[in-house]
């Protein structure tokens, strides 16, 4: 895997960059004006990051692996902490497929309909290999989903939800808190 420059990136445009930051240059960005990415952020090969107009916010500690998804016009916010297993879609945009108006077209937003909502995932939340995350629906902080799920609807916090549509499974622990209270703290003690 090769990484873009300091320079490289800085050229893109981007509304924020944090330090360091690991973007593959295989990677996608549309509208780097509306993507703001966090310290110690890590995006793999073959993501495509396409930021509408409520932007991509991604917090620190945050890896995309391979093949990701991110596009829509509602806002994407990836908090500190979380990630993105491999080939998971975050739309926060959708065209309306009942068929009473164009969709799927390039065409103005006057002629087509569509559903725009933020996608919101909080601290130590994650989606595991292929899932699909659609608009306005909130992973609280330390909620999961393995594998192949579809979330439609929010995922409350220190929960596990899988399916599809995601349905809850179990509870998860809550050491991943205090590790990350740990980890704040060695680095801030470093500095």
């Amino acid at each position: 895997m090769a990484w873009l420059t300091l320079a490289q990136i800085e050229s893109m445009g981007f509304a924020q960059v944090g330090n360091p930051v690991f973007l593959s240059d295989k990677a996608v960005f549309y509208n780097c004006q509306n993507i703001r990415l966090g310290s110690h952020v890590r995006i793999d090969d073959f993501c495509v990051l396409s930021a509408g107009s409520g932007g991509i916010e991604i917090g620190d500690y945050v890896h995309i692996a391979a093949y990701c998804l991110l596009k829509g016009e509602g806002k994407i916010y990836i908090a500190d902490f979380s990630g993105l297993s491999a080939r998971v879609s975050i739309y926060s945009s959708y065209d309306d497929c009942r068929g009473e108006v164009l969709a799927y077209l390039n065409l103005p937003e006057a002629a087509t309909y569509g559903q725009h909502g933020d996608v919101i995932l909080q601290g130590q939340s994650g989606s595991g290999v292929g899932s699909v995350i659609l608009p306005n629906v909130t992973l609280e902080e330390g909620s999961g989903c393995p594998s192949s799920t579809v979330i439609v609807k929010d995922c409350k916090a220190f929960c596990g939800y899988f399916g599809v549509p995601a349905r809850w499974v179990t509870r998860r622990k809550r050491n991943i808190v205090e590790l990350e209270k740990q980890l704040r703290a060695k680095l801030a003690h470093e500095k």
